[in-house]
């Protein structure tokens, strides 16, 4: 484990990077530039912050969170590996044993690099086996999320396989934007596109709008696209595009009045201020990646005001 005072020992950026301990204890990275502010927890190596400059903040962070070793923070970008939502059985293993959304979220990273060049803050950390994840049959595996902080946001994460036999993984970056009104963005770029819908079963749909509007609670996985979406927020006049590569699951999820009222780190009211539009490989496109051999997917995420 890295202690506070080596993080920044190695790692500070005077005027750019420090760390600190932050809610609950935990380690937190801090980054200010001329180009944006954010937050970063070596818990989940978790985004909890991105304001780039000019705009509110791009994140949504519930201020019920739990922010404790052994719970997922609610917001940001919370990173889901190797499996979406309840663990399934696959043709690969039987097991339906571990958390919801994976161990990653819930896991220490390690920092392995800090650097700027101009105004982008670029940060590494890594996730290795451990005691949690060999325990549940994940013990051949390293993974690298590269963070490229500044006017736009770059999320990358690497699963690399280290073992001799095929990997089997589902990931997501679950990106948590914060909106002014959910009932009044527009989510552009998922048109005539197949979807599971979540609250109705998991049947197998087509989006037949070519723009969508939020009316109720909201779970779908979109399947088989690449395409950029695009949320048009008019209560705080301004447009967030979500592009990415080596995705082709696109999942748009809002809990609506019920579900939030139920979580117990969201409150009642908090779903009406965010949407998430997340980058993923899930269900039909989960990932099976041969032996030595690494898989990387990207998330960019870029603010623009509306005119």
């Amino acid at each position: 484990m890295q202690t506070l005072d080596q993080l920044n020992e190695h790692f500070a950026i005077p005027g750019a990077l420090t760390f600190a301990l932050a809610n609950g204890g935990l380690i937190s990275a801090r980054i200010t530039t001329p180009a944006c502010t954010a937050e970063i927890y070596l818990h989940g190596a978790h985004l909890t912050a991105w304001q780039p400059a000019g705009h509110a903040p791009a994140l949504f962070i519930s201020e019920r969170s739990a922010f404790a070793e052994d719970k997922p923070i609610r917001g940001g970008v919370p990173i889901i590996f190797p499996w979406f939502g309840s663990r399934t059985v696959t043709p690969q293993s039987p097991r339906t044993d571990g958390p919801s959304h994976g161990f990653a979220r819930t896991s220490l990273w390690q920092v392995a690099f800090a650097g700027l060049a101009g105004d982008d803050l670029h940060l590494t950390l890594t996730l290795a086996p451990d005691e949690t994840s060999r325990a549940l049959g994940f013990d051949q595996f390293q993974l690298a999320y590269e963070l490229v902080l500044g006017a736009e946001l770059r999320m990358r994460l690497t699963v690399a396989n280290q073992s001799e036999t095929p990997l089997h993984f589902e990931e997501a970056l679950h990106t948590y934007l914060a909106v002014g009104d959910a009932t009044q963005v527009k989510i552009d770029g998922l048109g005539d596109m197949e979807f599971l819908d979540k609250t109705d079963g998991f049947k197998r749909k087509c989006q037949i709008e070519e723009v969508l509007t939020l009316i109720e609670e909201t779970d779908r996985p979109y399947l088989n696209t690449a395409a950029t979406v695009t949320l048009d927020d008019s209560i705080l006049h301004r447009r967030i595009a979500v592009a990415k590569t080596n995705s082709l699951t696109t999942v748009v999820w809002n809990p609506w009045s019920a579900l939030s009222a139920k979580l117990p780190d969201m409150a009642p009211d908090g779903w009406r201020i965010m949407t998430c539009i997340e980058t993923a490989n899930a269900a039909d496109n989960a990932i099976t990646l041969a032996p030595r051999s690494a898989h990387t997917m990207e998330a960019i995420v870029a603010v623009q005001s509306l005119s």
